[in-house]
């Protein structure tokens, strides 16, 4: 991966020959020559440790494009503009004055895909982990299954359970949040009877015939959109990358190789690359038609920090690398 430029030395300094020429032997012409092309010769800069590479960044800009591109075409659209939101479904109107079929939370592709999200980005990243030639040990393997494990874990941590209710669900409650309708009922409760209102959780409430109100909603839809994208790009991305050069290298070939880019991806790329692809259509049907802006920088935010950890900050921490590894290597 990406590390900082090793030290300058002269010693590594190459001219137009290798051939070793006195300096004593030569007029003051070519010594100017001489003296131009050795200084001028330097290693290329490399990435700085602490951020993403250019592609990664061009990469990852494309996130808060979809998301600033979705909620203005929400404000300027008039058919958007025309359809009722709830706020606390978070939603459009669910019969047929809703702006589109994707606004519909009960649309096929949302309840499919999206609340089976998780599932469908382990099945591909395991897919590919077990079927691409670049990953031919255990270690690389084992690496790359640690890193799912980490990434995973922030997953649960913020949408299905951290030591009790949710992170999702914490930050609701912590912002003023509750469960709404049935809040009277949970105060009626024995209060000996643990504290239900401190467990009490947007599942629990759903299934009690509540509803949350108030207080902030992280967007968990864009929230897992981001992780699972962004994951599996990473994973395939420079497996990929880094195995495609390593191919031109041992063949000779400057600008391709056998089958080209497409070819190298194997069958557990390319589902993999499906599946970002559904995610990226899905972030921006979210961004139209769920959530305020807040809601979904946050979901934005809360995912790129579980980026950050599993993939940039071992780059420039030995520890952290020497478990859980870096993809491609």
């Amino acid at each position: 991966m990406d590390s900082p430029p090793p030290p300058s030395s002269s010693s590594s300094s190459t001219g137009p020959s290798r051939r070793h020429v006195s300096p004593s032997s030569l007029n003051p012409s070519q010594k100017v020559h001489i003296s131009s092309t050795t200084t001028t010769r330097t290693s290329p800069p490399r990435n700085n440790p602490l951020l993403p590479t250019p592609t990664e960044l061009a990469l990852l800009s494309v996130l808060p494009i979809l998301l600033i591109f979705g909620t203005l075409f929400a404000v300027l659209s008039p058919d958007v503009n025309a359809s009722t939101y709830d706020h606390l479904t978070q939603s459009h109107d669910q019969g047929s004055l809703a702006p589109s079929y994707f606004a519909r939370k009960n649309n096929l592709f949302n309840v499919l895909f999206v609340k089976r999200g998780w599932g469908w980005i382990t099945f591909s990243f395991f897919l590919f982990v077990f079927t691409h030639p670049a990953l031919k040990t255990s270690a690389q393997r084992g690496r790359a299954a640690i890193r799912w494990a980490v990434v995973t874990m922030w997953w649960v941590f913020v949408t299905q359970w951290f030591f009790g209710p949710a992170i999702i669900d914490r930050g609701f409650r912590f912002t003023g949040g509750k469960c709404q309708v049935k809040m009277a009922e949970i105060a009626e409760a024995d209060e000996g009877d643990v504290g239900i209102k401190d467990v009490f959780t947007a599942a629990a409430c759903k299934g009690a015939g509540g509803r949350w109100s108030g207080g902030h909603d992280i967007s968990g839809h864009v929230f897992l959109l981001v992780l699972g994208s962004c994951f599996l790009l990473q994973e395939v991305g420079w497996v990929v990358g880094r195995w495609v050069k390593a191919e031109r290298y041992q063949q000779g070939q400057e600008d391709s190789i056998r089958g080209g880019v497409v070819e190298a991806l194997g069958h557990g790329g390319k589902v993999a690359i499906a599946v970002v692809g559904l995610c990226v259509w899905m972030l921006l049907m979210t961004a139209i038609y769920f959530h305020t802006w807040f809601e979904k920088l946050t979901g934005l935010l809360v995912a790129l920090a579980a980026l950050y950890v599993t993939y940039i900050l071992p780059r420039w921490v030995p520890a952290l690398r020497s478990i859980i590894g870096l993809p491609g290597i």
